[in-house]
């Protein structure tokens, strides 16, 4: 009973922090974008959001709530100049991406965009909006060319309940052969009630809960595969590697 009541609060106290620090942060690029030069502060806000990010993974260990284990190499060791894609079983996945990956931009809903306490800070970042069809996939895949990491969730939205996988879009495949870059597939392991879909974030899940990140399968660019080809291996892959398959 001790232990529930202390989730019940340890729960409620890290939302607000995450609030709290996301508004005052918001409120901060808000001011940002008012001058000139926002170009040159992006690497800065994703640096900022990415440090944050981090905070908020170090909290959550601290109090006991989630312990998120990263299999893979530091931050400067992870290259850019890729696209890195990975499945989407809970609401926190990004966050908990884009704490360990080298100021990777990222492609957000347009309806963030009239989100007052999250839009400031994705367009300080030089995020963008989702809603451009090809020409969306051209302004990436020249950013990515031109040096930046891009982060990716290929299923489009949270996996369905009692789904291994959705479908996934070929947008990053796009993407990726587009700039002439590689695909690094990311796989997220985390208990199914843990935010997931169609579970609202107030909602306190069983803890502790431990999340499970590791770098996978670097697939090399090669400008002959066909980009339903790529989207149907990546598709595959991670069917067999989520399902336990050897």
């Amino acid at each position: 009973m001790l232990s529930r009541l202390y989730y019940l609060c340890a729960n409620f106290v890290s939302w607000l922090i995450f609030g709290a620090v996301g508004l005052a942060f918001n409120l901060a690029c808000a001011v940002l974008l008012v001058f000139p030069g926002r170009r040159r502060r992006e690497p800065a806000v994703r640096a900022a959001i990415r440090i944050l990010f981090a905070l908020w993974i170090w909290w959550l260990r601290k109090i006991g709530l989630i312990l998120v284990n990263w299999r893979g190499p530091a931050v400067g060791a992870m290259p850019r100049r890729t696209v890195y894609i990975s499945n989407h079983p809970g609401l926190l996945d990004a966050p908990f991406l884009l704490a360990h990956l080298p100021g990777a931009m990222c492609i957000f809903k347009p309806a963030l965009l009239r989100n007052p306490f999250l839009a400031p800070a994705a367009i300080a970042a030089g995020y963008v909006a989702g809603d451009a069809g090809l020409e969306l996939v051209r302004d990436v895949a020249d950013k990515v060319a031109a040096g930046r990491a891009l982060l990716l969730f290929p299923e489009g939205t949270r996996t369905e309940p009692g789904a291994v996988l959705n479908p996934l879009k070929p947008g990053f495949a796009l993407i990726a052969q587009r700039a002439g870059v590689p695909v690094q597939i990311l796989i997220i392991e985390a208990s199914r009630d843990l935010l997931a879909k169609n579970r609202p974030w107030w909602s306190v899940p069983r803890y502790p809960s431990t999340v499970e990140i590791h770098l996978d399968r670097l697939i090399p660019h090669d400008p002959s595969r066909a980009i339903g080809d790529l989207t149907a291996e990546v598709e595959g892959w991670y069917l067999q590697r989520l399902s336990g398959a050897p």
